[in-house]
């Protein structure tokens, strides 16, 4: 843990990539709008030194679920709902 960071970070290391791809209470935009912003934190965390709770590749693995669940026709229903 790092001093202080370990609060801030806390609420998005204790969900996993994979765990927002499986979660039915997301669309399917808004799990790909949450593995995005993390994948965009976990580039600030190596900028700057930090140990990363995910990896790179956990989250291009979530994110290529979520896209093929909406490709097989599912959580298309959800998208929908979400944009609308």
């Amino acid at each position: 843990m790092s001093d202080g960071q370990g609060d801030e970070r806390s609420g998005q290391e204790s969900i996993s990539p994979s765990a927002i791809a499986h979660n039915d209470l997301f669309t399917a935009k808004e799990k790909i709008d949450l593995l995005s912003q993390m994948k965009a934190d976990l580039s600030v965390a190596q900028q700057e030194g930090l140990e990363p709770a995910f990896s790179l590749e956990a989250i291009d693995q979530a994110i290529a679920e979520v896209r093929r669940d909406i490709e097989d026709g599912h959580g298309t229903e959800t998208l929908s709902r979400g944009d609308a």
